[in-house]
């Protein structure tokens, strides 16, 4: 979001000192060294100077911005491929070695400046209007202060993301589409979405249910289309929070769900409770990972601990998760039994199923190995 305490990025053009406002949605600090270049640079002199730490800032054409980020990106992806070569890594180094040269690859490309007008109007030859997809996913314009500065790369992703926005993901289980904001987990999974759709609810149907840590909401229409007549679903997300809301309107589903604020558990018991957890017990590296990385399993972890307390007698909860964590040698099935008996609660059943998307069967990805043996799971749970 744009405020005034938003950092400047520095440099130096025409002999003249500029500043702009710097935005990261990483939060990074600007980069120290700035060169300010055109369509003459050559793509190995550009991706040399991102290696070294050095960002340019591009006075060229829009179009030709985005041909040398290609260009630069596959220089980034020959130089992992050459040293991926080198390695015979076991599945917890390959994890760890992708999640590095994918902060690495991220880095690099991210040297690439584009300057843009205080309103995010692109102050280049040939570039699109992208003030909606800016303001969508960085807020309101600065009404005064310096013009700003972004990475092409981040700047191609707010594109991307404004177009899952506005199109939808089309979810089978609904015959409707959901719209995920900028920083949202987009539900392009359907397996766990069909579970959710498919499992037989407990019985008596529940009248009431909980939805932890709901994203854009998904679950909780899928829970309302069959016939859960009051749902509470909860994030402590922002853009989250903002997201469910407005996919609950579309959907007609807004007098039904109830949308809150809360880490973890709103207020009171429910018979029925659902979460769906980040799957992998790693530390993200920007607020767009954490639908993805959960440290040290805390989210799991705080889910299991406060189930039984939350559940009203005889009711029951649901954990959708994947075991991709343990084929990585991130988690064990043991540790995750013990979390759940310490939590006093007890396994009801498990149903599994095997992911379908692409990356399960792509072979060329580090980390296939682990992706073939995937399992999601249900794990129904009741306290002991």
């Amino acid at each position: 979001m744009m405020d005034n305490a938003q950092p400047l990025i520095t440099w130096k053009e025409q002999n003249k000192n500029h500043r702009a406002r710097w935005q990261a949605e990483k939060g990074t600090a600007p980069p120290k060294r700035v060169v300010v270049i055109d369509d003459t640079q050559t793509a190995d002199a550009a991706y040399r100077l991102a290696c070294e730490g050095t960002a340019m800032l591009w006075r060229g054409d829009f179009q030709n911005a985005k041909q040398l980020l290609q260009a630069m990106a596959r220089r980034v992806d020959a130089q992992a491929a050459r040293s991926a070569r080198k390695r015979t890594p076991d599945l917890k180094d390959a994890f760890n070695l992708h999640r590095l040269a994918q902060s690495q690859r991220a880095r690099t490309l991210s040297m690439l400046l584009i300057p843009f007008d205080r309103d995010y109007t692109i102050l280049l030859h040939r570039a699109p209007d992208v003030r909606d997809a800016c303001e969508g996913a960085w807020g309101p314009p600065a009404k005064s202060g310096p013009d700003l500065v972004a990475s092409l790369r981040e700047l191609l992703g707010v594109i991307g993301a404004h177009e899952w926005r506005r199109k939808g993901v089309e979810i089978a289980a609904l015959g409707e589409r959901v719209h995920p904001h900028y920083g949202v987990f987009a539900p392009i999974r359907s397996e766990y979405v069909d579970m959710v759709a498919e499992t037989p609810l407990p019985k008596p149907a529940p009248a009431l249910a909980f939805d932890i840590g709901t994203g854009t909401g998904v679950l909780a229409a899928i829970l309302a289309k069959r016939g859960i007549k009051r749902i509470i679903a909860t994030d402590m997300d922002p853009r989250a929070l903002s997201c469910a809301r407005e996919n609950m309107i579309r959907l007609g589903l807004d007098s039904r769900i109830k949308v809150v604020e809360a880490n973890l558990f709103p207020e009171g018991r429910a018979p029925f409770i659902v979460c769906n957890p980040p799957w992998l017990p790693a530390r993200p590296s920007s607020a767009l990972e954490r639908a993805v990385y959960d440290p040290d399993s805390q989210m799991l972890r705080g889910f299991l601990a406060g189930l039984a307390a939350h559940l009203e007698p005889d009711g029951e909860g649901w954990l959708i998760l994947s075991d991709l964590a343990e084929h990585l040698g991130l988690r064990t099935r043991e540790v995750l039994l013990e979390w759940i008996s310490a939590a006093g609660l007890i396994v009801a059943e498990r149903i599994d199923v095997r992911p379908t998307h692409p990356r399960a069967a792509d072979k060329s990805d580090p980390l296939h190995a682990a992706r073939a043996k995937e399992i999601t799971s249900l794990w129904r749970l009741k306290a002991a």
